[in-house]
């Protein structure tokens, strides 16, 4: 836990680093495709130094720069499967992202989905020294929060105060400066595999480039997808990659749970190319342009060409209705919200005021979609797109562009975690075995 500290400090150093020379990039490692841009920060508060413990809080000004793609290669399930294909496809959006921004990057931030995430909600309490609450005091609090042993094979990626109270007072963003004899916590805690990071540490690393900081794709689409009354209010963001579908709940413009489930569009691809027995490439063309989960009378009568080019006339002539087709792709679709609703019901997201639901990702494109979730999942859904930054490309303003985009409102206003404050080192907490999920059933 100490390393993790100490890694998390390292990583903040380098980003204040990168910050003030202006530029860094940001990196998100998918299984469909690797997006980077580059981003340039200007004007006097260029650091990202803001004095608030709230989400996001202070306003650092940034453009993007440069902006590339490139389909990803060696990443299943939103995790590194091999290295060097991986590699290579970071270096080539990496390249591209700087040959447009005409300026060289050293330092990155990445993002990442899958590594079978687990949320974990946490409390602690203090007395305060003097009656007024200081960092020392915050520092404090967080130390006292009684951390589970989650295990040696996975690491904590997250840790984020969500709450604070100060003796009667509950619902505190930013307790500092307050009179008050007790300070209580309520801590978020998303911890994730191990190898999962350590294979993004070192691919990066191969890549000769610096890593600055590193984020979970479900919290960062989250925060450029759901408006602020959502974050608010509480809300869902289902982000449906290549790879996995990843969940947020977010509540007080704070992240308080997390999830993944191992299907994305990717998977659905696959029927496609099991059920008209063509090749992936063809499947993903015909899913793109064709694609839908609600057929009707019209659907019977609309033939697809699915073309080929096996040699065989016959075989390569062949058409098939978008009834069909629509019949192949319904049920992975609903398996996987199915997967969603499940994940949804385990942590309590009934309990919150206000139940929106905002699907966003690549997967999130496919027609009718939205309205399948809403029967699926019961609640209110939309179609979430990314907040519009300075400089961003047309073609990168769409729902696959949510994590890249919500990376980079990270990188320009990061949300304090705990390794922000002096923990100190002789009370950080011991690992205990209460596991404290579902927490904000109470808290709330």
């Amino acid at each position: 836990m100490r390393d993790l500290y100490e890694t998390q400090r390292a990583m903040r150093n380098v980003r204040k680093a990168a910050m003030q020379r202006g530029v860094i990039a940001i990196l998100d490692v998918g299984t469909s495709k690797i997006a980077c841009l580059v981003l340039r920060f200007d004007g006097p508060d260029r650091l990202g130094d803001n004095d608030g413990v709230g989400s996001l809080a202070g306003q650092s000004r940034f453009r993007v720069i440069g902006a590339a793609t490139t389909r990803s290669r060696g990443v299943r399930f939103g995790e590194i499967d091999a290295m060097q294909e991986t590699e290579r496809a970071i270096r080539t959006a990496v390249q591209a992202a700087q040959k447009m921004a005409e300026v060289r990057v050293d330092h990155v931030i990445a993002c990442f989905a899958g590594a079978r995430p687990r949320s974990y909600g946490l409390d602690g309490s203090v007395e305060v020294a003097d009656n007024i609450v200081t960092e020392g005091d915050i520092g404090r609090v967080l130390a006292a929060c009684d951390v589970p042993d989650f295990g040696e094979d996975r690491d904590v990626l997250h840790a984020q105060p969500v709450n604070f109270a100060l003796d009667h007072r509950s619902g505190l963003a930013d307790p500092r400066g307050q009179m008050g004899s007790t300070l209580a916590t309520d801590l978020h805690l998303l911890t994730v595999d191990a190898t999962a990071i350590r294979n993004l540490f070192f691919c990066i690393k191969r890549c000769d480039l610096e890593l600055a900081g590193i984020a979970s794709s479900a919290y960062v689409s989250g925060v450029s997808s759901l408006v602020e009354d959502e974050q608010e209010l509480g809300a869902a963001c289902i982000d449906m990659g290549g790879g996995s579908t990843s969940l947020s709940v977010f509540m007080k413009k704070h992240m308080i749970y997390s999830d993944a489930v191992r299907m994305g569009g990717d998977h659905v691809t696959g029927d496609i190319s099991m059920g008209l027995q063509v090749p992936m490439q063809t499947a993903e063309r015909i899913k793109t342009f064709y694609g839908g989960v609600v057929a009707t009378g019209m659907d019977d009568r609309e033939m697809i060409e699915i073309g080929g080019d096996t040699g065989d006339w016959e075989r390569d002539r062949r058409t098939v209705s978008r009834a069909e087709l629509i019949g192949i792709m319904r049920p992975r679709i609903e398996e996987i919200l199915e997967e969603v609703r499940a994940r949804l019901d385990a942590a309590g997201f009934e309990y919150l005021p206000s139940q929106q639901i905002v699907l966003t990702g690549g997967g999130s494109q496919i027609p009718g979609l939205d309205g399948l979730a809403a029967k699926i999942l019961g609640q209110q859904v939309r179609l979430g797109r990314p907040l519009r930054v300075q400089g961003l490309p047309q073609a990168a303003t769409g729902p696959a562009f949510s994590s890249s985009v919500g990376l980079a409102l990270f990188a320009a206003n990061p949300q304090d975690e705990w390794w922000d404050f002096d923990v100190p080192a002789e009370t950080y907490p011991a690992r205990s075995l209460k596991r404290a999920v579902k927490w904000f059933r109470d808290n709330w």
